[in-house]
């Protein structure tokens, strides 16, 4: 009988090397080293010939063992991919991340690799060499060990199997069942002894072609050490006893998973993928407590708070007293008083392109070296303004490229970005970044826009999750005069306007190629076009709309024309629909809201009439998400042309997309219809 004692015991037992042999039910998909060889032949895969490579199978599953005096978990790995294609070649390249901490260790075992071709009818198979395997840095805590697979062609087949031991129980792997390329077969499998919680989180779109959870049993061999003195001499005994331990059986397998790739107005792919993710959540022991181990959120926002790189520097900011100085004697305004901290910080130092949420070093190295991350220059940004007298605290958040934070998931990992919240009069609040030169204090980069942030108080308890709505839109305008002479060619003015992030976007273009280039590059994407005169306005001025009057030209035919066929929005507007798929299975997520606007004169030549003119028409998306409105009003020597799309909403849903799909159909192909001028007889 397992005394409570022995129970106690099993946090610090030895066990035996097999006492957690997997209890599986199923046998494994795929054995290394036997390949079907018809996978070497392309008639097996004449309906894949779009993929560039495809996975076969893809096997892991994980398991418990007790060595050197600690649990640790066994991960093992077989992949197998089809290659089809040149550009498939990367797949023969394989990064295995490794994490270490504090002289521990993951490591990586039993890794062998094989690439089989049909050479003259017989298979032929290069093994994976010792020297092509390699090690990288890839961050403080993780090790990246990287291997590439010998003499890959079109056609080849690859295949690689590790082992990873882990002391580090939070990091339990997790797995992705999809992914670029299309995936046949992916399957996980995972035993876990009933002593340990874990959360599991499953995402994506693709369903499960098997989901089993069953109960298993596995043996724990346990020893206890004591000893007694005699004559002076240390003797040590030592008793052992064999236990059943209770397991849960978990089995995953999605097949035929189509590829996920870049599509339009999608933030990071990782946020849709097919995967399950593993936390764990806490550990019981038979008798005991349960003791919980995931981390709340109120935790983490205290760690970061007493955190050197964090919340300490914060409070780190009275070298700025002399340049703050000025600012509190001149701007009174609250708002104006942020502004102005802002573009002293915007001005001061510059971002280097890297996120983060912590400092990289003192604030003050940061000022006096002009230049550092998002962590850098937006805690730099908030510690100005607490000097300030105002009242700024830290929001962090994940960066649209970097996927989702799930507000039920306390993980630090999740965020890799934070901006300043200003608390304003009457309950009101703002979020300031100043990592953008081109951009008006009060607006977020568009890289920010992601739904929620996590907003951190000097008193943790009062810490909330934020909306990151946008304060700005995509808006164009553009007024046009348009001039049509007798052989079909024409002469106009544009008065155009870049406002919120349009405007941004434009700025940054400007500053990038200059003025010069800019109007060449314009020029290009008209054919026919030349712009002999322009003007830029309100470059500097943030707050305001970029504008740009210029004049242009397009020459006709050598003769008059007794019938003019015109079709001019197409100048000023797209010519393809973006959402070329017939459905979607993920939110269309342009950031913000969209706005453009066509305001367009059309004056006819001497002697012309308009023979045929489009029609107006509305089109309107469900639930007042959208509108498109085209108006034509003849007159007997011009036309007027009002063309205004309106996008309300800063993202779409899945079951929104076919709508939005069939609204720009509708929206293209008006702006696709011609008019014809006819001249008098």
């Amino acid at each position: 009988m397992l005394t409570p004692v022995l129970r106690r015991l099993l946090a610090v037992a030895v066990v035996s090397g097999a006492a957690l042999a997997p209890a599986f039910g199923q046998a494994s998909p795929i054995k290394f080293g036997k390949i079907d060889e018809r996978d070497l032949t392309a008639a097996n895969f004449a309906g894949d010939s779009a993929a560039e490579a495809i996975v076969l199978c893809d096997f892991g599953r994980s398991r418990f063992e007790y060595i050197d005096n600690d649990f640790q978990v066994i991960f093992e790995r077989v992949t197998r991919i089809k290659i089809l294609k040149k550009s498939g070649y990367d797949w023969a390249t394989v990064k295995v991340p490794l994490y270490h901490k504090e002289r521990r260790e993951e490591k990586m075992t039993s890794l062998k690799g094989f690439t089989y071709n049909l050479v003259n009818g017989q298979v032929v198979k290069d093994k994976l060499a010792s020297e092509s395997t390699f090690r990288e840095e890839a961050s403080p805590n993780v090790t990246v060990r990287k291997f590439t697979l010998p003499n890959v062609h079109e056609g080849s087949v690859i295949e690689y199997t590790y082992t990873i031991s882990s002391d580090f129980l939070f990091n339990f792997q997790d797995w992705q069942f999809q992914n670029s390329i299309p995936v046949r077969w992916s399957e996980y499998q995972a035993v876990i002894p009933k002593y340990f919680d874990y959360k599991m989180f499953m995402q994506g779109y693709e369903p499960l072609a098997i989901n089993e959870h069953t109960e298993g049993s596995t043996q724990f061999t346990l020893k206890q050490n004591g000893g007694f003195t005699s004559g002076g001499v240390n003797h040590v005994a030592t008793t052992a006893e064999t236990i059943p331990v209770t397991t849960k059986v978990h089995r995953w397998v999605m097949k035929d998973v189509p590829s996920l790739g870049e599509e339009p107005y999608m933030t990071s792919a990782r946020d849709y993928v097919a995967r399950i993710d593993f936390e764990l959540a806490g550990m019981q022991w038979d008798g005991q407590p349960y003791k919980p181990l995931a981390d709340t959120w109120t935790k983490i926002d205290q760690e970061l708070l007493d955190d050197e790189n964090f919340g300490m520097q914060l409070k780190r900011g009275g070298f700025l007293k002399e340049q703050l100085a000025s600012i509190m004697t001149k701007e009174t305004d609250l708002a104006a008083r942020v502004a102005a901290v802002h573009a002293l910080v915007r001005k001061s130092v510059k971002y280097n392109g890297t996120d983060h949420y912590y400092t990289s070093g003192s604030l003050r190295r940061t000022f006096d070296q002009h230049s550092g991350t998002a962590g850098d220059v937006n805690l730099l940004l908030i510690a100005a303004l607490r000097e300030a007298g105002i009242t700024a605290n830290p929001v962090l958040l994940s960066t649209r490229d970097h996927g989702a934070v799930n507000p039920t998931f306390p993980l630090l990992s999740r965020f890799n970005y934070v901006v300043a919240h200003v608390a304003l009069p009457d309950d009101k609040e703002m979020l300031v970044d100043a990592t953008e030169e081109l951009l008006p204090c009060g607006t977020l980069p568009q890289r920010c826009l992601s739904h929620a942030g996590r907003l951190v108080m000097p008193n943790v308890q009062e810490s909330r999750w934020i909306d990151l709505k946008p304060t700005q839109r995509f808006m164009e305008y553009r007024q046009v005069q348009l001039t049509v002479d007798d052989k079909g060619g024409y002469t106009g003015k544009v008065h155009q306007e870049h406002s919120g992030y349009s405007a941004h976007f434009e700025r940054e273009k400007l500053q990038k190629i200059g003025e010069k280039k800019y109007i060449e590059t314009l020029a290009g994407e008209h054919e026919g076009w030349n712009i002999p005169k322009f003007a830029f306005k309100e470059r500097d001025l943030l707050q305001r709309p970029l504008t740009l009057d210029y004049e242009f030209a397009s020459a006709g035919g050598d003769a008059s024309a007794a019938t003019i066929y015109l079709n001019p929005l197409r100048q000023f507007g797209d010519e393809k629909n973006p959402f070329r798929r017939e459905d979607r299975r993920f939110p269309v997520d342009f950031g913000a809201p969209v706005d453009e606007t066509v305001m367009m004169t059309i004056n006819l030549p001497a002697g012309y009439v308009a023979e045929e003119l489009p029609k107006s028409a509305v089109v309107e998306l469900p639930e007042e998400g959208g509108r498109y409105m085209f108006t034509v009003v003849p007159g007997p020597t011009a036309i007027q042309i009002v063309s205004r799309m309106n996008l309300r909403k800063p993202s779409y849903s899945a079951e929104e997309y076919v709508h939005l799909r069939e609204f720009y159909n509708l929206l293209l192909a008006k702006q696709a219809e011609k008019i014809v001028l006819k001249k008098k007889s």
